[in-house]
């Protein structure tokens, strides 16, 4: 059986040391899900044209730039990175071709925030570092999010009828989410300076930071596509946390129903 193709673009154009470091870590993932990851180029735009058409699902990752503010009009923070004008045409590109294709789209980190600009919304260029710091590179777990009950990201992170995350899947010593009342709780990683201000058009916020109610995760409204954007990075605790290889694994397999049956 053919594995579902997702299309990956290199995380930036000027960091060869960040995208040797960066993208080997969500190709693994999509790869022990399941999938075939497939490296977009930022330099050639007729190669990325094709990939967006021939792949069957989109992932936008993390990147060590700053979205342009002049996308959502403010002037650019002191505190914000160079943008990068070449990754973000090409995600914009892959988003296009997704959204008229219905092809899944799994955002992560910089590329939630790209994808929530692209629909129109706008972010905040510089998060304080209290009364959480959401600067936690290589924390397993940073903080604790709140998840939308019934929403596209606790199914597909696993979380709707139970406690314990992936069931008997869970290890004893990943953080588990956990329910209060109606509220599901997931603790996850934390490496951005910059968060969504206020959702694009179609977007649904469907978690936030319990500390200080940064939003962590949006997903799309119109049920046309599985869209969803998470502020973490759960290719790096694929291995160690159930929920992160549980959005994977869904996120792979809708690809994966979208591929003609032989």
């Amino acid at each position: 059986m053919t594995k579902p193709r997702i299309a990956i673009p290199i995380p930036t154009s000027f960091d060869p040391e960040y995208n040797e470091r960066s993208w080997p870590q969500y190709a693994k993932a999509v790869e022990s899900s399941g999938g075939e990851p497939v490296a977009v180029p930022l330099d050639d735009t007729a190669a990325a044209a094709e990939l967006a058409a021939t792949c069957d699902a989109v992932l936008l990752p993390g990147s060590g730039a700053d979205v342009d503010p002049a996308r959502f009009g403010q002037t650019r923070d002191p505190s914000a990175a160079d943008p990068d004008p070449q990754r973000e045409q090409v995600d914009t590109l892959l988003l296009q071709t997704a959204e008229q294709q219905s092809k899944p789209v799994l955002a992560i980190c910089f590329g939630t925030q790209m994808l929530n600009v692209w629909r129109g919304g706008s972010l905040i260029q510089h998060l304080p570092d209290s009364p959480v710091s959401h600067r936690q590179r290589g924390v397993v777990e940073a903080h604790q999010t709140e998840i939308a009950p019934g929403s596209l990201l606790a199914s597909a992170a696993g979380l709707n009828g139970s406690a314990t995350g992936n069931g008997a899947a869970a290890k004893s010593d990943q953080p588990m989410f956990h329910v209060e009342h109606s509220e599901m709780h997931l603790g996850v990683n934390s490496s951005h300076h910059q968060a969504i201000e206020s959702p694009g058009n179609g977007l649904r916020v469907v978690a936030k930071s319990l500390s200080d109610g940064v939003i962590e995760a949006v997903e799309d409204t119109t049920g046309k596509q599985f869209l969803l954007g998470v502020q973490w990075h759960p290719e790096r605790t694929y291995d160690e946390n159930a929920a992160s290889k549980a959005i994977f694994d869904r996120f792979v397999a809708e690809a994966a129903a979208r591929r003609p049956k032989s």
